[in-house]
C-alpha cells in the first residue's frame, strides 16, 4: 500500500486531492457536479468514464437522500472501484514454454518494463526467464536490454541492428525451447514507416513464435505510458486491433498527475491492467490491485511523503 502512495503521489496532490476539498461539508448542488467532473476529466479518468461516474453518483444521491458533499467521497471511491478488477493470472503455466510478447510505442518505457517484468517472474513465480530483443529497428533498444540482462541475470538473444526481428524472435524461441527456459519475453519495435508496417510486423512476430510454439504468443501485454493519459488510450485502440493485446502495463505513474487514466483502460478498452510502473528501481513495477490502487488517490490519511 505504502508503494501505491508513494508512486501516485502527483495524481493525488494535483486532482484526486482537490476532489477531497471539494466535497467538504456543503451542499450538493449544481456547482458540485461540475467541479467534480471538470477534475475527473483533468485526471485523465476520460469524458465517457467521467460520465459514467457522476451519472452513478447522481442516482444513489438520488436514492439515498444524500444532502451534503462531503458524503460523497465514500460513494466516488466505489463508484470508481467498480470500474476496476483484479487481473487474471498471466498465462504463463502448464506448458513446457509460455510466450510474452510486449508491445507500445517508442519511449513509452517498453524495454524498461520488460526488464522489470522479467526480474518480477524470475524472483516471485521462480521460472527459468529469457528476454529476445525483438526491436531490432533500434541499436539502443537492443543494447538497453542486454545490460538490463545483465543486470538481473536474465539471457538477452539478440542480433545485429537492422536485422530481421523475426529470424531473432524464432532463434530466440527455439534456444528458449533447447534450453529449458519457461517463459520467453519478445520485445518488439514501437515505430516503423507508418502504422501499417508496425501492425504487420507485429502479426509477423505472432506467426513465427507460434510455429515454434503452439498458440504463442499466450500475452501480447501493451505498455502505455501513463504520462501521455488519454493519448496513450487512443494509441492502444490500434495495438488492440493489430496485436491482440491480453493486457495492459501502466509505466511511470509516478512522474504524472494523469494517473486516472488507469479507469479509462478497463472502460474504454475492457482490457486488464497487470502492472502499474510505480518508480525507477527494478522492484518498482507492482501487480496492479485495484483497492490500493483507489485508496491511495485520496488524501484520507496521513502519508509522510506527501
Amino acid at each position: 500500500m505504502g508503494l501505491f502512495r508513494r508512486g501516485l503521489s502527483k495524481t493525488r496532490q494535483s486532482f484526486f486531492g482537490r476532489i477531497a476539498q471539494l466535497l467538504g461539508n456543503t451542499e450538493i448542488d449544481d456547482d458540485t457536479w461540475d467541479d467534480m467532473e471538470t477534475l475527473l476529466i483533468q485526471a485523465d479518468v476520460g469524458f465517457d468514464t467521467t460520465v459514467k461516474v457522476i451519472d452513478t453518483l447522481q442516482a444513489r444521491v438520488s436514492a439515498e437522500g444524500m444532502t451534503k458533499a462531503d458524503q460523497l467521497q465514500g460513494a466516488l471511491k466505489e463508484a470508481l472501484a467498480d470500474l476496476l478488477e483484479f487481473p487474471p493470472a498471466l498465462d504463463i503455466s502448464g506448458r513446457e514454454l509460455s510466450i510474452i510478447l510486449v508491445v507500445g510505442v517508442n519511449g513509452s518505457g517498453k524495454t524498461t518494463s520488460i526488464a522489470k517484468l522479467a526480474h518480477r517472474l524470475k524472483n516471485l513465480s521462480r521460472r527459468k526467464v529469457m528476454i529476445a530483443a525483438g526491436d531490432t529497428f533500434r541499436a539502443a533498444a537492443i543494447e538497453q536490454l542486454q545490460t538490463w540482462g545483465a543486470r538481473i541475470d536474465v539471457p538477452v538473444i539478440a542480433n545485429r541492428p537492422g536485422s530481421d526481428p523475426g529470424a531473432v524472435v524464432y532463434d530466440a524461441t527455439v534456444a528458449a525451447k533447447a534450453r529449458g527456459y519457461e517463459i520467453l519475453i519478445i520485445d518488439t519495435a514501437g515505430r516503423l514507416q507508418n502504422n501499417y508496417n508496425l501492425m504487420r510486423e507485429l502479426t509477423k512476430i505472432s506467426e513465427v513464435s507460434g510455429k515454434v510454439v503452439p498458440g504463442a504468443p499466450h500475452e501480447v501485454l501493451l505498455v502505455l505510458d501513463g504520462t501521455t493519459g488519454q493519448n496513450a488510450i487512443e494509441q492502444a485502440k490500434k495495438f488492440q486491433e493489430a496485436s491482440g493485446v491480453s493486457g495492459v502495463i501502466v509505466s511511470k505513474l509516478d512522474s504524472t498527475a494523469k494517473g486516472g487514466m488507469v479507469f479509462s483502460v478497463f472502460s474504454d478498452l475492457q482490457l486488464p491492467v497487470h502492472y502499474l510502473g510505480l518508480g525507477e528501481r527494478i522492484e518498482d513495477l507492482v501487480l496492479f490491485t485495484p483497492e490500493f490502487f483507489v485508496e491511495s488517490l485520496f488524501n484520507d490519511e496521513e502519508d509522510e511523503t506527501d
